[in-house]
């Protein structure tokens, strides 16, 4: 069994067009994101791209990138095309970690990735990590999980779950979603190949589609916190700071 990490980096984005190229003290963010990558534990480190520019970007420091279509939905669809033209064999382990988060911490993802290693029924993992404020918790664009007591995923929302009828908010019952994945790569092409569902469209919350079709996603909760990503331009100034201090 083989581990591979994706960094899956679609150029358009909304709120901070060429992303993947957006300058973070003088390095692309996602070179930024795949120096990171390059110290985790696993056997290959592959962006996913969808754009010359970003592929060359990657090629001119040293990393590997493989085209993808710039049709793809998630970043799901695109990791599973470069598992598919690699060739990676059905029982490997592939993990998705978002081209925009140049801050995160290689040591949860290698304890993410030994935990899956040494739970060979696992099919599909994601993580977690604890809500430190109430303002965050009421926050939509937070997302929230909930896991059973063997840390499957109940239910991912926006909404505040679990809702607390006859108190204040326990802080230390509710976690927020850290979006990123490993899947066993036959599991992602199977999740790939779904319809997208009604809750889905309801949350817009992709791994909501996997819930929906009886998937089980194991929830691994991380010892440290970690900082989000870089959707917004003022997200792409905060990142610089931290990584200038």
């Amino acid at each position: 069994m083989n581990t591979h990490l994706v960094i899956p980096a679609r150029f358009a984005s909304t709120r901070l067009p060429g992303k993947p190229l957006a300058d973070i003290n003088g390095k692309p963010m996602l070179v930024r994101v795949l120096e990171r990558a390059g110290a985790v534990a696993c056997d290959s480190v592959t962006a996913a791209v969808d754009d010359q520019r970003v592929a060359d970007a990657v090629h001119a420091a040293g990393f590997s990138a493989v085209m993808t279509s710039s049709d793809h939905e998630s970043g799901s669809d695109r990791v599973m095309e470069v598992a598919a033209k690699l060739g990676w064999a059905d029982t490997d382990i592939v993990v998705n970690v978002q081209g925009d988060e140049p801050l995160f911490p290689v040591q949860v993802v290698d304890d993410f990735l030994s935990w899956m290693r040494n739970l060979p029924a696992i099919e599909i993992a994601t993580l977690s990590e604890p809500l430190a404020l109430a303002e965050e918790f009421q926050d939509p664009n937070i997302v929230k999980v909930v896991t059973s007591s063997s840390q499957r995923a109940l239910y991912f929302s926006r909404a505040t779950i679990p809702f607390f009828r006859d108190g204040p908010v326990i802080m230390d019952q509710v976690a927020r979603h850290v979006g990123i994945y490993a899947f066993k790569v036959a599991a992602l092409r199977k999740c790939t190949n779904l319809p997208v569902s009604s809750l889905e469209k309801t949350e817009r919350l992709e791994q909501l589609r996997w819930l929906q079709d009886d998937q089980t996603i194991h929830v691994y909760p991380s010892a440290e916190p970690i900082p989000g990503g870089v959707d917004t331009p003022a997200d792409l100034e905060r990142v610089r700071r931290l990584l200038a201090e």
